[in-house]
This record gives structure tokens, sequence and C-alpha cells, in this order.
């Protein structure tokens, strides 16, 4: 049996063809696009009777490097967290870790009490209670006819 010889372009256009398939997968998934340096914090948004929750995973971020917004419905939370080993003589095998800004915003479905809000940050979680208006009603508006 002899050797199949392969032709060098070939390799390469196979090469962006996966490259391609790989790039249209990642956007399928519903992943936003991110610029170099930027990372989007792992959110979960939980409700009880009393409050609305947001648990953010931000390991390795300081308190004074995270800012919280709250107006007209909406809550940010962003930042930034540093890459912390930047000595020019090591050699990287693998960086997995996420570094850089990073900003989410949420929309609030409910109407809550924005002075009360309260968050805290421990064992890199950043926990926000968004307390509900309990006294908040629906007021049903009559339609005139002309």
């Amino acid at each position: 049996m002899g050797s199949q010889r392969r032709h060098p372009l070939r390799d390469i256009l196979d090469l962006q063809d996966r490259m391609n398939r790989v790039f249209e997968e990642s956007l399928r998934e519903g992943e936003s696009i991110r610029l170099p340096g930027q990372w989007n914090p792992q959110v979960d948004m939980i409700e009880d009777d009393e409050a609305l929750y947001i648990l953010a995973e931000l390991p390795g971020v300081k308190r004074e490097d995270i800012i919280l917004d709250f107006s007209e419905g909406m809550i940010t939370i962003s930042g930034k967290k540093p890459f912390t080993r930047g000595n020019q003589s090591e050699n990287y095998y693998m960086v997995e870790r996420q570094y850089g800004a990073f900003r989410r915003t949420f929309s609030i479905p409910h109407a809550i009490d924005g002075n009360a809000i309260q968050a805290k940050l421990e064992g890199g979680i950043l926990e926000i209670r968004m307390p509900k208006l309990n006294n908040f009603r629906t007021r049903r508006i009559s339609i005139t006819e002309k």
C-alpha cells in the first residue's frame, strides 16, 4: 500500500472549515461575543415571597473592584478582575481563568424597594437582595370609547 500525498493548501482549507464550525456553534449557543480582557460572571436570579436575589460568581474579585448600580428597574454589576501574574519570565502552558473588565445588566421583573437593596460578597459570591414592594398594586385603567 503506497502513501498518499496531501496537498498543503487542502490542510489549510480543512482547518479553516473546522474553525468556522467552532465559531458558528458558539454563536448558536447564545454566548455573547466578548472582547479580549472582558468576561461575564455566571449569575443566578432567584425569587421568594419577600425579595429577588442575584447571586454572581466573582472569584478573586475584591469588594472595592465591584460597582453596583440601580436605576429605573435595571441593576448593573460591573468591575474588574486584574491579572495577578505579570512576570515576564513566566511561560504559560494554559490560561483558563478569566480576567479583565466585566459588566452585567439585568431588568428587574418586579417593583422593588430601591432604597433597601443590600449586597454582600462572601467566598467569591456576590449576593444582592432586592426587597419587593408589597404594597404595590396594579391599577386597572378604564378605556373609553369615542
